[in-house]
């Protein structure tokens, strides 16, 4: 089949089942559920699985699906992954299938990107006699919350054929962004996303009376204050100019009162980075630095880092293959170059095991991410459900050429 024939025959599946993939997404709205905790949201993708004749693996790290479409002939195998979990928040849209979940919603898009990758398992699904390998549809449990699904599935063995052998190869996600035109597409190849630790640092001395902070041997206040100022340091004095990063401090706990000084005070903030060798250099002058500025005003300072995900690399020749599948398919009008983003994504595990990309869909002026008023415009599913589809037709079919780019 040539390349116009499987972008006509996608394009002309898409339509039919657009009504049926935007109520799949409407239903998860509906129910959205926390990490490993995506019960009913992983009962509903392997229903639908089963539906289409699929083998279909449940449980994987404890609410992980996969199932795998084999096509005729033989060849390699493409791993499309699409994560399941909401976020505790509560919905404000107002729509009509807002969330029924009090503190909950999906207002990171993985409803969308769910029910996407559902539309792309049917369409694939009939184009099976003309797959030359082997499609992995991976719902992912606990994107959000460290130490996230992925490294879980990859750690149960979810590309591998047999214990200890990896016989994925390639791996390909999308993320919803919005400010991006519905149905667009924005792709990155090389260092895309950013690793992000968790920052936790308690200053500890004697707390005392307020108005006579002259019998206190630290104020904590005071030297907690010093160390957010002086942490700045880290990335101001310490980082490369060339190499992206981020220390912010978010939440900061001074339980006294107006006339009392506490024994402690918490910090709490992230770290982020795009360069693995930067990053865990900076966690050594961390905790350097606000351990000796606490000691400067006759405090302590206890330093917890927790690790999280990796930045995330798009493999630059598969990602270059990647934008002429997408201008092939939606035009080269609609694929954009997307910015470095300093979120972060547990996906950017499955690429250090196996060659991907993630790319994004744009879903219009739906507010950002991580909001309470997130409403992505669901005429973007028609291309992410139908790109996706002839992404991994298209790799299948050209597996040959790209492992010579490689």
């Amino acid at each position: 089949m040539t390349d116009s024939k499987a972008i006509e025959r996608i394009r002309a599946a898409v339509a039919p089942i657009l009504p049926e993939v935007i109520q799949w997404r409407r239903a998860i709205h509906r129910c959205p559920e926390l990490a490993f905790e995506e019960f009913a949201t992983a009962h509903l993708v392997q229903q639908t699985l089963s539906r289409l004749g699929l083998p279909v693996q449940t449980g994987i790290a404890r609410t992980g699906v996969v199932a795998s479409i084999h096509g005729a002939q033989s060849g390699p195998t493409v791993v499309l992954r699409a994560d399941m979990d909401a976020l505790p928040i509560q919905e404000t849209t107002g729509l009509d299938f807002t969330s029924r979940h009090e503190g909950r919603m999906h207002a990171c898009g993985h409803d969308f990107h769910t029910a996407s990758l559902l539309g792309t398992a049917q369409i694939l699904n009939e184009l099976r006699a003309d797959l030359h390998g082997t499609v992995r549809l991976v719902f992912q449990p606990s994107e959000e919350v460290l130490p996230g699904g992925a490294a879980c599935m990859i750690r149960e063995g979810v590309l591998d054929s047999r214990p200890g052998k990896t016989v994925v190869d390639a791996a390909f996600a999308q993320h919803v962004m919005p400010g991006m035109p519905a149905g667009t597409l924005g792709i990155r190849p090389g260092t895309f996303m950013a690793s992000a630790d968790e920052v936790y640092v308690t200053v500890r001395s004697k707390g005392g009376h307020a108005g006579m902070p002259h019998n206190i041997k630290g104020d904590v206040v005071l030297a907690a204050s010093h160390v957010v100022v002086a942490l700045q340091s880290v990335i101001s004095r310490n980082c490369p100019p060339d190499v992206p990063s981020v220390l912010s401090f978010g939440k900061v706990v001074a339980d006294g009162a107006t006339n009392v000084i506490p024994d402690a005070v918490r910090l709490e903030g992230t770290f982020r980075a795009m360069d693995e060798s930067w990053r865990y250099l900076a966690h050594n002058i961390i905790r350097r630095v606000a351990t000796s500025t606490a000691q400067a005003f006759g405090a302590t300072a206890d330093v917890e880092l927790r690790i999280g995900y990796p930045a995330l690399y798009n493999d630059p020749a598969l990602t270059g293959f990647v934008r002429d599948a997408a201008e092939a398919y939606a035009g080269e009008e609609t694929v954009m170059d997307a910015d470095l983003w300093f979120a972060s994504e547990d996906f950017a595990y499955f690429l250090q095991s196996s060659k991907g990309t993630l790319y994004t869909l744009g879903v219009g002026n739906s507010g950002p991410l991580h909001t309470s008023q997130f409403n992505p415009d669901e005429e973007a599913l028609s291309t992410g459900c139908g790109f996706m589809a002839y992404l991994a037709w298209k790799y299948l079919s050209a597996s040959d050429q790209i492992v010579q780019l490689s």
